[in-house]
């Protein structure tokens, strides 16, 4: 049986679901994986899926894709565009779409798999295939821990995973140490006193108090960080009030904070909570505002040797030239937490999935931001190939580096 990998991608991206509602997508995995032969716990931190392939005596390699989609409406006009609809956890109807290219990582670890299984006389050693759900939401892979993942299956000896980038298609870009940053996800509430919109001084305004923190908090990067280090703070969301004449209670800031490292994170933190609450005693509240911590992931941190083995891998697979170093990404990832837990090295790379001839273009002309669409993007969507036949051969030689040979 072989997979039709691109017909496989069209339908993932077709179909999209929200962090820990990949249901249907848990589905197409597992059949899949039953056709290939390959042992598998599906449920696992709810809707996450884990395969087995067992091939005599040495190292467990784990391979890392994750599942979830976005609350975003697609805007590629691509044939197979999503038009899918969802709920998300406030109960809202949102439009859903792969944004990040979860969709690409399930497809190229399928593909892997099938080629590991059809060349099992060629390792030795054990792969895990974890096909892990809501990375968007920073828990998906702590929900599979919690479930048993490194107890039910056999612990790694490395951890290995890749996401898709805006990067040129056939392009692989990793570095050792520090690949992604380290966020936390805040939520914001400001207290005021509501009351009638024609008698705002009876009030104690929550979206005066809320404007005000905004801008404050641009200062957290641009005046109190060195412009050497890295730091991010992005308020990514802001709901008050209901109605053009009602002075609404309360208004909640959504934040989104990036750093690379434990020290860094502990300064942006305080300076944030400093300013929010200053603001809010400068705007007379009554009551302190509550801030609450949605999520925090650690770095993504590759480990040195590794990655060094690896990228020779790479440029023996695909050619010198082909492995660059991004740099740091400021996005941040859940993947580490498998290697933490398990105390396995970590290598996270990424793989090019942006039109080769359309980047140079854009590179030449210093338009890369504004046209080639990145992650998270409603125009993002990775070219179909090179895109998906370089992720299947990284994973595979990826896990091949780190197998045994077979024994003879």
């Amino acid at each position: 049986m072989t997979i039709d990998l691109e017909a496989l991608y069209i339908d993932l991206h077709r179909h999209p679901e929200l962090s820990f509602q990949e249901t249907r997508t848990a589905g197409v995995i597992t059949r899949h994986l039953e056709e290939l032969g390959v042992e598998f716990e599906e449920g696992i931190g709810r809707t996450g899926v884990v395969g087995g392939i067992r091939n005599g005596e040495g190292p467990v390699v784990w391979l890392r894709a994750d599942m979830d989609a976005l609350p975003v409406p697609e805007q590629t006009g691509l044939e197979y565009a999503s038009t899918a609809r969802g709920v998300d956890p406030a109960g809202t109807e949102v439009p859903v779409m792969h944004a990040c290219g979860h969709d690409m990582h399930v497809a190229a670890l399928l593909g892997a798999v099938e080629r590991l299984v059809a060349t099992k006389d060629e390792w030795s050693g054990t792969v895990v295939a974890v096909f892990q759900p809501a990375e968007e939401y920073g828990a998906g892979s702590q929900a599979m821990i919690a479930d048993g993942a490194l107890d039910r299956f056999p612990k790694p000896d490395i951890v290995l995973g890749q996401h898709v980038t805006p990067l040129p298609a056939g392009t692989i870009g990793v570095r050792s140490g520090t690949q992604m940053a380290a966020s936390d996800g805040l939520t914001v509430t400001l207290l005021g006193r509501g009351g009638h919109g024609s008698r705002p001084q009876a009030t104690i305004d929550p979206v005066v108090m809320a404007a005000a923190t905004v801008m404050r908090l641009q200062t957290v990067v641009s005046r109190e960080t060195d412009p050497r280090d890295v730091a991010v703070v992005t308020v990514g969301s802001i709901h008050a009030g209901l109605k053009n004449n009602i002075i609404p209670a309360e208004a909640k800031l959504e934040l989104s904070l990036r750093y690379p490292d434990d020290e860094a994170r502990a300064r942006v933190l305080e300076k944030v909570e400093r300013i929010v609450r200053a603001e809010a005693q400068a705007s007379g509240a009554e009551q302190p505002p509550v801030i609450a911590v949605d999520h925090s992931l650690p770095p993504t941190i590759n480990d040195v040797h590794a990655t060094a083995r690896l990228v020779l891998a790479f440029d023996a697979a695909f050619g010198d030239g082909t492995v660059i170093d991004p740099g740091m990404f400021t996005g941040s990832e859940d993947v580490s937490w498998f290697a933490r837990e398990s105390g396995a090295p970590l290598v996270f790379w990424f793989w090019g999935g942006a039109d080769p001839e359309a980047y140079a273009a854009a590179q030449a002309a210093g338009t890369i931001e504004r046209d080639i669409p990145t992650n998270h993007s409603p125009f993002f969507a990775p070219v179909l190939q090179p895109t998906l036949g370089r992720g299947v051969d990284a994973l595979v030689v990826a896990a091949r580096e780190f197998l045994a040979a077979p024994a003879r």
